[in-house]
């Protein structure tokens, strides 16, 4: 018995192989569940940048963005200036089952899209990630002060696992909202969140400020990417980034989804698309705040300066 095949025009190969140490999973089994879940993820991919990570056997795993010179001429591309290299970039759009099947043979396990379609933020995204390992809980808890903050500034967002220990909180924004306001946006409500449990949640960027509490990530406004929905993670038992309704939080935890089990789950739903709201305004109140919060690397980047500087002068 062979373990290559050939699916919509795509060799895949060495399907039998194991995935990654600790994946309790094989390379088929990424690309069959990835192929199960190809008319979810496909449009949580598709016009987007992609950037992807990829685990080869014996090797630590490696995130790609340039397009190989060996990948096939059907895949489509998009050039971006990457502003920390200063070069332009070529990034693949991942927008039909065979670019996701190709991808799948590379043993590409994760999916990170850009935040933006062209030139345009599409959402404002808040990466909730507790203190330590298991506490998938304060995650949960923390999202509903990010959720209360939404309410009070009249928005609404969708939640999923990170398919690692947190949660990430997604905000669609209109067409034509400007990076800039997004990512003062996305600092506010950051700043509004914590202020609802500060014992409980925190912007503090640098990690020995945070106290063991959640730590409400604004900084994905921009270049960065954020896993895609659906996307399985280099984790242990290959858990995947799954769409959640708030009400759920409680009831779940992120070992419930994995290759395995996800698209048995999903059966022939699509919670990602059916739970996002519609896009909305950025409150003129929430952009304003968000100006004047200092930018959390750069100010994380001044304040290891000054401390580094200070313990010199010991």
């Amino acid at each position: 018995m062979t373990s290559d095949e050939t699916r919509d025009g795509v060799s895949l190969t060495n399907l039998d192989q194991p995935l990654f140490d600790g994946s309790n999973a094989t390379k088929r089994d990424l690309v069959d569940y990835l192929d199960a879940v190809r008319d979810r993820i496909i449009p949580a991919l598709r016009d987007r940048a992609l950037s992807v990570i990829r685990v080869r056997p014996g090797q630590a795993p490696f995130m790609q963005k340039n397009v190989p010179k060996y990948a096939p001429d059907w895949i489509r591309t998009v050039s971006v200036w990457a502003e920390a290299s200063h070069r332009q970039v070529s990034y693949a759009l991942c927008d039909d089952r065979r670019t996701l099947l190709w991808f799948a043979n590379q043993r590409a396990v994760e999916y990170h899209p850009a935040l933006f379609r062209g030139e345009h933020p599409t959402h404002l995204v808040l990466d909730l990630d507790p203190p330590v390992e298991d506490a998938f809980p304060l995650a949960v808890r923390a999202a509903r002060l990010v959720r209360q903050a939404l309410d009070d500034a009249g928005l609404a967002g969708a939640v999923k696992t990170s398919g690692a220990k947190g949660l990430h909180v997604f905000v669609p924004v209109v067409a034509g909202t400007a990076m800039d306001d997004l990512a003062s946006a996305t600092r506010a409500l950051a700043a509004r969140a914590e202020r609802v449990d500060p014992a409980l949640a925190t912007t503090a960027f640098i990690r020995e400020d945070r106290e063991g509490k959640v730590f409400l990530d604004s900084t994905r406004a921009g270049g960065a990417t954020v896993v895609a929905a659906y996307s399985p993670r280099i984790r242990p038992g290959a858990p995947v980034s799954f769409p959640l309704a708030w009400e759920d939080l409680d009831r779940v935890t992120p070992s419930d989804f994995t290759v395995h089990t996800a698209a048995r789950l999903l059966a022939d739903g699509d919670p990602w698309a059916e739970l996002m709201p519609e896009p909305q305004p950025l409150p003129a109140d929430l952009v304003e705040e968000g100006h004047t919060i200092p930018i959390a690397r750069v100010q994380a980047m001044h304040e290891g300066k000054r401390r580094a500087k200070a313990r010199r002068g010991e």
